[in-house]
């Protein structure tokens, strides 16, 4: 018998009306709808370049790490022993403008004893600079370490643009400079993220004329007349010195994410002993910082104020290497190390962190200040700067953070604001 003819499929059922759960009615047209291609237009640039330059190419890099399992195999390769309590890394740093570096970061835990922790850094670039410290943190009661460092650098690519707020770019100079510091360092962390640390060094230190590309030698520069030689400059002196620094911190201990707020008070004080007695200075400062996570997933938004000063204690002026500066590793750090130097500094930083994956992190950094005379004197918003950089971290596997930076730094307000400083690094900060 044939097969009995299926039935024809029943018909759809209408869809039911969305019901009015708020009670407002159907969503009309807002002021200013039909403007809003105007803000995409002027941010399509950025948002081109955050999607497609790195949020893709990063999450497709971080992606194919993890399923490669890279960071267990890069790190097993690289260090030894059951636990791998002890190992080496290659490491270096590229920067615009500076000589290249390559070395070596070694490190070896428990050595001897446990809680030894022993860590050396050495760096070079042939015949121009070498630079290297060896490190010991012995590890005392709960929360208390005692830190042993002895470090040393000579190169010659130093940068000098003249003291004060008003320094140009063009009046960039170089010179050298050979530094062996020893010293010793206690720290309690009583509670959280708070810490206080009290130590002792001994450094020598003596700077002459250097050299990097066409650029002239700091004297060179100084015949000019774009800035005059700098107290301290061709000598050398033989520095004691007493550092102390309290810090409140209520994010949690070995953690800078959360929310919360910190207040650091730190001062040196150096005396000249290879010289005279009336050679000497302190140098001092403060930050405050107000911290909150937005998503509770590590989203941080910062807000910082710094301030900070140096006083000669005798009849001799601070020397220019120990005068308060901005750039690099300290606060603005679009500028190169040591572009702004003078006897005091103030500072304002907006700062936006988050990460990009489990060993990424990015961080945005908006910040505006500059150099002043003694105790902020001739401060005038006029003469503030801009500095705004973007930077990418590696999550450090043994204390060495592989590092991306790229900023922007601006002349004065007064002298048009505009951007005359770019710094590009890449590599593994200098512990020396």
């Amino acid at each position: 018998a044939p097969p009995p003819t299926p039935a024809p499929p029943a018909p759809e059922s209408p869809k039911r009306a969305v019901p009015d759960y708020d009670g407002r009615g159907p969503p009309g047209a807002m002021p200013g709808d039909d403007a809003r291609w105007i803000p995409r237009v002027l941010l399509s640039p950025a948002y081109v370049a955050a999607e497609y330059v790195l949020r893709r190419p990063i999450g497709a890099g971080v992606t194919a790490a993890e399923h490669g399992d890279w960071p267990r195999k890069i790190y097993n390769f690289f260090t030894f022993g059951a636990e791998h309590k002890a190992g080496f890394f290659p490491v270096g740093l590229v920067e615009f403008n500076f000589n290249p570096s390559v070395g070596i970061f070694g490190f070896w835990d428990d050595a001897g004893f446990k809680g030894n922790h022993l860590n050396l850094h050495v760096e070079a670039w042939p015949t121009d600079w070498l630079a290297g410290s060896i490190t010991e943190r012995i590890d005392l009661r709960k929360r208390q370490t005692l830190q042993l460092r002895l470090s040393g650098i000579r190169r010659p690519d130093g940068v000098f643009y003249g003291l004060g707020p008003r320094s140009l770019q063009d009046s960039q100079s170089r010179y050298g400079v050979e530094r062996v510091e020893g010293s010793a360092l206690f720290e309690w962390r009583p509670w959280r993220s708070s810490q206080i640390q009290a130590g002792i060094a001994l450094r020598d230190e003596k700077t002459y004329d250097g050299y990097y590309g066409d650029d002239p030698s700091l004297t060179k520069e100084a015949e000019t007349g774009a800035f005059a030689v700098p107290y301290g400059f061709g000598r050398e002196y033989t520095t004691e010195l007493n550092r102390v620094l309290f810090a409140f911190d209520t994010r949690h201990r070995g953690s800078h994410a959360g929310s919360g707020v910190r207040l650091e008070l730190g001062g040196e004080q150096g005396s000249d002993v290879r010289n005279t007695p009336a050679a000497g200075w302190i140098r001092y400062g403060a930050t405050l910082g107000g911290y909150a996570d937005l998503t509770g997933r590590g989203r941080i938004l910062g807000l910082s104020l710094t301030t900070l000063f140096a006083d000669p204690l005798g009849s001799h002026p601070v020397p220019f290497t120990e005068l308060v500066s901005l750039g690099g590793d300290h606060p603005m750090a679009a500028y190169f190390w040591g572009r702004l130097v003078d006897r005091s500094a103030a500072v304002a930083t907006l700062s936006y962190s988050w990460p990009i994956g489990p060993w990424l992190d990015g961080r945005l950094e908006l910040a505006m200040g500059n150099v002043f005379g003694v105790h902020l004197a001739a401060f005038d918003p006029s003469l503030l700067r801009v500095s705004g950089a973007f930077g990418l971290q590696v999550a450090p596997v043994i204390g060495t953070p592989l590092q991306l930076l790229v900023g922007l730094g601006t002349e004065t307000f007064a002298q048009g604001g505009s951007i005359d400083t770019v710094r590009v690094s890449l590599g593994v900060p200098y512990t020396f």
